[in-house]
């Protein structure tokens, strides 16, 4: 059996944003602006979320994040796309207070434009696909893509499809794949799609994988920032405009 490929192509992005914001123009740490570590899928509302304050915010994959974080990188806020690698930064002790839940979201089946409904069967997806492949995160680092193998497996889909497969750093990276027409198929967050030419071609059932949540927290040493935090929390209206649940 082939072996899935994997893309890299976001996690040097990630590391050199957070050697960046460790020194900005020789301002100390303690100088510089709240420092935001988010899932990449939370990009587009975040940036509209922090505009006017004074934030400096870097994205990837939660798996990179969290253990960026563990390893000393400066965030004073993490906002990652599943509950288990919060619960991993918890173990590590870095984090002040308990972490909240931020928002929700859905996954689904996405395509390039015209793909048209795609049956969530053996048979409707590799008709779907073709001789292309899909593109989903990394289900080792990847909230996104363990949430996507959880729904496979679940619909009977993930023998068909582990062969099939490009594995992304990020959720976003999927969704690029899938929008300069790369691959057929790409499983993405519901968000993901919202403003761009990517058509929904199948909403995949939340009851096939574990919840999707975004846990925040305050990285320990920096109590100022849970004010930037209340307000993302608070923000629900452009939260919906991208596609999240509360």
């Amino acid at each position: 059996m082939a072996n899935p490929i994997r893309s890299d192509i976001t996690r040097r992005g990630l590391l050199g944003s957070a050697l960046a914001l460790i020194w900005v123009g020789g301002v100390r740490a303690a100088e510089r602006p709240v420092t935001v570590f988010a899932a990449a899928s939370l990009k587009p509302a975040l940036d509209e979320i922090a505009k006017g304050w004074d934030v400096a915010l870097a994205y990837g994959g939660s798996g990179s994040i969290a253990r960026q974080v563990a390893a000393g990188a400066p965030a004073d806020i993490v906002i990652l796309a599943a509950t288990d690698w919060m619960d991993w930064l918890v173990g590590q002790g870095v984090l002040s207070g308990t972490a909240r839940v931020i928002a929700r979201n859905r996954l689904v089946l996405a395509g390039a434009p015209g793909v048209g409904p795609v049956a969530l069967t053996r048979d409707g997806v590799m008709r779907a696909l073709g001789t292309g492949r899909l593109a989903m995160g990394d289900p080792l680092s990847v909230p996104a893509g363990r949430y996507a193998r959880h729904a496979f497996e679940t619909l009977g889909l993930w023998t068909a499809l582990s062969n099939r497969l490009i594995l992304t750093e990020d959720v976003r990276a999927a969704l690029a794949y899938v929008a300069r027409g790369d691959v057929a198929l790409g499983a993405v967050y519901a968000s993901d799609v919202v403003g761009t030419d990517v058509e929904i071609a199948a909403r995949i059932p939340s009851t096939a994988h574990a919840p999707i949540v975004y846990p925040g927290a305050v990285v320990s040493g920096r109590p100022d920032a849970t004010v930037f935090l209340d307000h993302v929390a608070g923000a629900t209206e452009i939260l919906a405009a991208h596609g999240f649940a509360p």
